[in-house]
């Protein structure tokens, strides 16, 4: 199970070697861990990088941009035995340690650890469980780490070095409750079931003033989506302008939720039932909504909850609010992920035939990922996701690209993800592109379903996005928005704004947010509705 070379460039090492007739010289890392360190064999990657300075630590260089890094896999390694990386081992950006050029380098490794997962689909496979990070590699706990350690390189000699990886990244604590902020999680029937092991998910929710003296008032839930994060909901207790808000005499009292759901593919699951991921979607509405209700005074009814996000979490409200029609009463969906595939950023998955290059007929054109707003790339499609790759393959890098293909893609023969598109070469496959569309493609699945979910959503749909988003996902929302304005049965009598000059992550703040949900659920709840504590002062 190692990551090798893709083949076209394999071929051309070999033919190389074959013109030359000559052995290469061998280029070669060996790294090990101490039983001290860990007692018990490790499965996960193995990944080495190489920068000229040790500070910050190499690993922490490393980037689509960044140093070059190496990973291969490892299955079962003993401890005080070595796993080898050598010139077949994939790299970003160089691609081959052969490639390197010759000079003094820190270098520092790290063993990413996989546990295994035999799930209820029968498949067993090897993923990194997350720990209380949020699927990040950098600062997995349990991750072993080598000190970085001075190596002078010459890849036309040949080299050798061997690493200790003695250092185990320290357990994350979860934070304390405060008077204002609590925390919880719960182990999840459902996932549970799918992964064939205790699988939990949480939220932290941030309490209306007058709360602790007022245990009869119930009040409505404003459900805020976005990347797994333990801290407070709104930044509260870190900002003086928001606290002063939401403790301010005339704000709207809300519960305010965040969830935590990351699974062993990503940071968080994009809260929809999924092939790879299990049913998070249903897990999250019919387990910890329902947990959530109970234990902090909520008001329990589809029309006194209401959902807001940015991003990842501006994708996520929308795709619940349509998923599941009927409990929520309002989605404001601020610079959300790609709405409609024929703009998946910049790449129709539909018709492109390749994610990172646009041939014409005497050159080729590379497509960028990031931007800024002046129109400076930052960032190529191809280089991301070629990082990805090298943090770890079948989806496994926790990355932005990989997290998608989790959620949204059907189950390969092995267990894995089926690849949107090759990640070398970014080759798309049409098969995999066509699952998406019926299953995650936001705007299809209402054009498609518009009679039925149309009824439903009146009123509820309000996306926000920069002109100039960093990650081009105005163009998404540009075809969702003709879809939803040419509707007439009925009308979506929603908003679609639009800021002029503005990037990525363009929208209103909770302050401005939280009056304009106050006013629509006391215009749409139910005739002779308690309003419990939405208007009290």
């Amino acid at each position: 199970m190692r990551n090798r070379l893709p083949s076209a460039l394999l071929t051309s090492f070999l033919i190389t070697t074959s013109l030359s007739a000559v052995e290469p010289p061998r280029c070669e890392v060996r790294v090990s861990f101490p039983a001290a360190t860990r007692s018990e064999p490790l499965s996960g990657r193995l990944l080495v990088a190489f920068a000229r300075e040790s500070e910050p630590e190499p690993l922490r260089q490393t980037g689509s941009t960044g140093v070059p890094l190496f990973g291969t896999d490892v299955v079962d390694l003993a401890p005080d035995t070595f796993a080898s990386l050598d010139s077949t081992a994939f790299g970003h950006p160089i691609v081959s340690l052969a490639g390197l050029p010759a000079g003094k380098y820190q270098v520092q490794a790290c063993f990413h650890l996989y546990s295994r997962f035999t799930r209820a689909d029968g498949k067993t496979v090897l993923l990194p469980p997350d720990r209380g990070e949020g699927q990040n590699w950098l600062r997995a706990p349990g991750n072993l780490i080598s000190q970085p350690t001075a190596v002078e390189i010459d890849p036309a000699k040949g080299f050798s070095c061997e690493l200790v990886c003695e250092r185990a990244r320290q357990k994350i604590d979860f934070p304390a409750d405060t008077d204002f902020v609590k925390s919880f999680r719960i182990r999840s029937e459902l996932l549970s079931k799918f992964w064939g092991q205790d699988i939990e998910i949480g939220a932290t929710v941030l309490l209306p003033r007058g709360y602790a003296e007022h245990p009869e008032r119930r009040y409505p839930v404003l459900y805020s989506q976005g990347h797994y994060s333990l801290g407070p909901p709104g930044g509260f207790g870190r900002g003086r302008d928001f606290d002063r808000f939401w403790l301010a005499d005339d704000t709207p009292r809300f519960l305010l939720v965040n969830f935590q759901h990351p699974t062993p593919f990503y940071d968080d699951s994009y809260a929809v039932n999924s092939a790879n991921n299990g049913p998070y979607g249903d897990a999250l509405v019919g387990e910890l909504i329902p947990e959530i209700e109970r234990r902090f005074h909520a008001i329990g009814q589809p029309w006194a909850r209401t959902l807001t996000g940015g991003s990842t979490g501006g994708w996520e409200c929308l795709a619940l609010q349509i998923f599941y029609p009927e409990l929520f009463n309002g989605c404001w969906s601020l610079c959300p992920d790609s709405l409609d595939f024929r703009a998946h950023q910049i790449v129709d998955i539909y018709s492109d035939s390749n994610a990172y290059f646009v041939e014409h007929a005497f050159t080729t054109v590379e497509r960028p990922c990031r931007r800024r707003v002046d129109g400076s790339i930052e960032e190529m499609m191809k280089d991301e996701n070629r990082f990805e790759l090298v943090i770890g393959d079948r989806s496994r890098s926790g990355g932005q690209w990989d997290g998608w293909e989790a959620a949204f893609s059907p189950i390969g023969d092995d267990g894995y993800p089926r690849r949107l598109w090759d990640k070398f070469s970014g080759a798309i496959d049409p098969s995999v592109a066509e699952y998406w569309r019926e299953h995650y493609d936001l705007r299809h699945i209402l054009e498609s379903r518009w009679s039925e979910l149309g009824p439903k959503l009146v009123g509820k749909l309000h996306v926000y996005v920069g002109e100039d988003d960093d990650y081009y996902l105005e163009n998404g929302v540009k075809h969702f928005e003709r879809f939803l304005r040419s509707t007439t049965a009925p009308a979506y009598a929603g908003s679609v704004t639009y800021g002029s000059e503005q990037g990525h992550c363009y929208g209103p703040g909770l302050q401005e947010l939280l009056p304009l949900m106050r006013d629509h659920l006391v215009a749409t709840a139910p005739k002779d509705s308690n309003l419990g504590g939405l208007l009290d002062r």
